[in-house]
């Protein structure tokens, strides 16, 4: 867990749900965050939890629910996802400022070119981080960077839009009434398969199985998205080696992209 939180009762109203670190990274990392949930409710019209308060040392936000295990939530689920990701399109990748992605910076720097800002911004951004030098040799990262110069073959030229940016599975609850409601954003504007790729590559209950079709549906997604995934969650993969002593089999993940861009 990259930060401490659970419920906190109080005298008077509901209880609301408490986040902070025991050192917290920057001073603005909570308004950032505050910042993200607002935005992908005002922009998106995606449902988040109410900012109750966005200090330097602590978040406090709306107490969600538990997210239901029922087929027709992540039916929901995809409706959500594919309006956030067509309402929104932008005609840069990044965001005014930077934000986090767990305890480390993510760097937003606008950039009108999208396999450039992926390439700088979202991948190679991690070699210098210690434990990224230490799970990768000189040739895993010669081939990162090999791929990069290839990511206009590999990866297709699409117009960024609002993305989450750590749309994982525990990243996602239900609002009282039972609406999926998205916490823990890093958000930017990016390819929305960055948060597609997120899902299919983490673990995702059986009830999510019509999810993946119904977004492809209602985005008009081309058949061959599945192929991409891999590469597009690089990215998440390097920054849980980044974060993380144990990294959950994350490095060999990455070595097993990489391998084609070896030679």
């Amino acid at each position: 867990m990259a930060a401490l939180a659970g419920l906190a009762t109080r005298r008077t109203g509901p209880p609301v749900f408490v986040k902070a670190f025991r050192e917290t990274p920057a001073d603005g990392l909570f308004a950032a965050e505050a910042e993200g949930l607002r935005a992908l409710r005002d922009m998106g019209g995606a449902a988040t939890p109410e900012v109750v308060h966005a200090g330097r040392d602590v978040l406090v936000l709306s107490a969600l629910e538990a997210r239901p295990a029922r087929e027709d939530f992540w039916e929901r689920l995809a409706h959500t996802l594919a309006r956030l990701h067509t309402t929104t399109v932008h005609d840069r990748f990044g965001w005014p400022r930077d934000n986090w992605l767990g305890r480390c910076r993510q760097d937003n720097a606008w950039d009108a070119d999208g396999h450039t800002f992926f390439a700088r911004s979202r991948l190679l951004r991690w070699l210098p981080e210690p434990r990224v030098r230490a799970a990768l040799d000189a040739r895993d990262r010669r081939a990162l960077e090999r791929l990069c110069e290839r990511l206009p073959e590999l990866l297709p030229s699409r117009p960024p839009c609002l993305t989450h940016g750590d749309l994982w599975s525990h990243n996602i609850l239900a609002t009282p009434d039972g609406q999926p409601a998205l916490i823990d954003p890093a958000v930017s504007f990016m390819w929305p398969e960055v948060d597609l790729a997120h899902l299919w590559s983490s673990p995702h209950p059986p009830e999510a199985k019509r999810f993946f079709a119904q977004y492809a549906e209602l985005t008009g997604l081309d058949d061959a998205w599945p192929a991409r995934m891999p590469v597009i969650q690089l990215r998440q993969h390097l920054a849980v080696i980044a974060q993380h002593e144990h990294d959950w089999g994350a490095a060999d993940q990455v070595r097993a992209t990489l391998k084609p861009f070896r030679s």
